[in-house]
């Protein structure tokens, strides 16, 4: 297993500096540090409470999260509620100004309510990183992209992380969701030339077949049978979040998250037997992968609405 981890941290951009060498910011900060051969790669939601997305995509990516509540204030409440419905191993960070008894009263009756509490020491959380470790998910290679851009000498490279399997150099993936082939020409971890790299490290991939800008946030680089792709899905009952005013109801137009895609969907059927979505564009997914609603649109409490798992293609 990859001695790597990457870990949202949410609720204060500040203490992600503290972690690690920032890279160059935009709606996600990430921040880097290689410790004895560990690497750890810290995301931040920079423009986050102003966007949702960001956050949604920090918390998509990591393998665990620290929720920093450094003080009660409505950005922290809608963070609070949205990382409830994440089911990724978290960690409450307390800052000097909050309580036990104020973030208990706050998390109680959640996910969050059992979750592990600690003081805001970036001293001792560096030292803790380090025996943190991504999960290990034996299978086809896949790596998800959260960033792609133009190398003059070498064409496209896309950044992202190994979600299964072990990727290897010149290999040929299908991009999904779409149908286009790439060959994987390179592979790059922490700027190091790698012939493979393993499931949680991050890489930096040398893309043949592809332009840039056909590598959109959310685009999986994957073998041809490994996942499917649909705008018509159906899933399992839907579950609202407890915090969200609006009515998931059928015909409600809101916003999908699978893994780093987000995409418009209407609900085309909501009952007790599950429900159908329809997305603006296809969407890559594993039979009983976690997706997200948010409303993008909410005048008031928080923008995440609910979740479910992607069950299938629907008819």
């Amino acid at each position: 297993m990859a001695a790597a981890v990457t870990v949202a941290v949410v609720g204060s951009p500040g203490l992600a500096a503290e972690l690690g060498k920032g890279g160059p910011p935009s709606d996600l900060t990430l921040y880097h540090a290689v410790r004895d051969g560990h690497a750890e790669t810290i995301v931040a939601p920079t423009q986050f409470p102003e966007k949702f997305p960001p956050l949604v995509a920090a918390l998509g990516m990591a393998d665990r999260i620290l929720l920093v509540v450094g003080e009660l204030n409505r950005a922290v409440a809608e963070t609070i509620a949205t990382v409830e419905l994440v089911d990724v191993p978290t960690e409450v960070v307390l800052g000097p100004a909050v309580g036990d008894g104020e973030i208990a009263r706050l998390l109680k009756g959640g996910r969050l309510e059992g979750a592990p509490r600690r003081p805001l020491d970036p001293v001792a959380l560096r030292a803790d990183l380090a025996g943190w470790n991504a999960p290990e998910r034996p299978g086809a290679p896949l790596a998800v992209i959260d960033h792609a851009f133009p190398v003059k000498g070498v064409g496209t490279v896309a950044l992202g992380i190994v979600k299964q399997g072990t990727l290897r150099a010149h290999e040929r993936h299908r991009l999904w969701p779409g149908p286009k082939e790439v060959e994987v020409r390179s592979i790059q971890v922490h700027d190091v030339d790698r012939r493979e790299a393993a499931c949680g490290e991050r890489v930096g991939l040398a893309l043949k077949g592809v332009e840039p800008d056909e590598v959109p946030r959310g685009s999986v680089v994957a073998p041809p049978d490994a996942l499917r792709a649909a705008a018509r899905l159906s899933g399992e009952r839907l579950e609202k979040g407890r915090y969200y005013r609006g009515d998931l109801t059928e015909g409600a137009h809101l916003h999908l998250a699978v893994g780093l895609q987000i995409v418009p969907v209407v609900l085309a059927r909501v009952d007790a037997g599950g429900t159908t979505l329809e997305t603006d564009r296809p969407v890559a997914f594993a039979p009983g992968a976690p997706a997200l609603l948010l409303d993008l649109s909410a005048p008031v409490g928080p923008r995440i609405a609910g979740r479910l798992r992607v069950a299938d293609v629907s008819g």
